[in-house]
């Protein structure tokens, strides 16, 4: 199969679909792979890398979208990627369709087979392709949630580990699993008092074991308020695999905390977890609501590209590898990421989501 990898045009990305040495294990398995040239440039890779794995490199999108038929990429399309795509392409990239009708309708239009990271799913419910993003997005929402506290760029002027003489700053993180749990785990490690929702058990069980500094509790309506509102930064995680994320912090919980206090929507691809954020970019990532600093960049891991392009590579590359081989059907990880098909939304999750407008 002729594989294509387009250079990523969304504001600011710099994720590439596939590193040289994923196109050399692909190249080896007797795939054609096609990468636009400069896709790898801002992970780290130039052209030369790439040939040198056996890649083709196409001189600009609309020959690659030509002459591809499995279309890998990190971002789901934008118009400039539009345009190119057809209806014998297999789409295989993050979409997180449930939180844009628009896209969805417009991929049922073209006819093509969209097939998304985000709901690969294994028996066990796990989401091995989604997995090292939300890691990077997790400890990502620490990360620039510390930096948004400090007071030359509106926040309390906090420093969120406290120190001798001074108080810990306090995280409160809703969701523990792969990007919650990574932002609890770099919040306790930076000394904060940390308090984490989860409906798992085991999942409470894991967060609790951070550190003494941790606690871990069942998102009860009220326990979920007070914490947010004594919260100096507040993490939304919640996921729902292929359908829109639930609002659970409301308008009201923002109004009541502190100005200056910080949130990071994670959940913002998904329509995001808290009523008060909009999608944003890393152009203009933040906005502020009643005096908090709200984060909700759709790409966060695109502000690591290189990190990112490693970890998603390792993640893929075996289920490309099944893709290419005509293993959609048979295999029952790969179905669980089929979200449109033939002009139909295939995902029920996403089907439901779209009903519920």
């Amino acid at each position: 199969m002729r594989i294509a990898v387009p250079r990523e045009i969304k504001p600011l990305e710099g994720r590439v679909g596939l590193i040289p040495a994923a196109c050399s294990e692909l190249v080896a398995a007797g795939h054609e792979v096609l990468v636009e040239t400069g896709a790898g440039l801002l992970s780290g890779y130039e052209d030369r890398a790439y040939q040198d794995a056996g890649a083709q490199i196409v001189a600009d999108a609309a020959a690659l979208y030509r002459q591809g038929e499995l279309i890998v990429k990190v971002k789901e399309p934008v118009e400039g990627d539009l345009q190119h795509l057809r209806a014998g392409h297999i789409l295989f990239s993050y979409l997180h369709l449930a939180a844009n009708e628009a896209l969805t309708r417009k991929l049922c239009d073209i006819g093509l087979t969209a097939v998304a990271f985000e709901t690969v799913q294994t028996a066990a419910g796990a989401l091995p392709l989604l997995a090292p993003m939300s890691d990077i997005a997790g400890r990502l929402s620490i990360q620039l949630g510390t930096g948004l506290l400090h007071q030359p760029q509106g926040g309390k002027g906090l420093l969120l580990g406290g120190l001798p003489g001074a108080e810990r700053g306090r995280v409160t993180v809703i969701g523990a699993g792969m990007a919650g749990g990574n932002a609890a785990l770099l919040a306790a490690a930076l000394g904060a008092t940390v308090t984490v929702f989860d409906r798992k058990r085991e999942r409470l069980e894991a967060m609790r074991a951070l550190g003494d500094n941790v606690s871990a509790l069942y998102p009860y309506a009220d326990s979920v308020a007070q914490a947010v509102v004594e919260a100096d930064l507040v993490v939304g995680a919640v996921l729902i695999p292929g359908a829109r994320a639930p609002h659970v912090v409301t308008a009201a919980h923002i109004r009541a905390m502190q100005a200056g206090s910080v949130v990071v929507d994670i959940s913002v691809d998904q329509g995001g977890c808290i009523e008060t954020t909009h999608p944003t970019d890393y152009r203009t990532p933040t906005y502020v609501v009643d005096g908090v600093v709200h984060l909700a960049v759709t790409n966060m891991p695109g502000a690591v590209p290189r990190s990112a392009s490693q970890a998603l590579s390792a993640a893929v590359t075996p289920y490309l590898l099944l893709l290419a081989a005509g293993g959609l059907e048979e295999n029952s990880e790969l179905r669980h990421g089929l979200n449109v098909a033939a002009g139909k939304v295939r995902h029920p999750a996403l089907l439901s989501s779209l009903d519920s407008k």
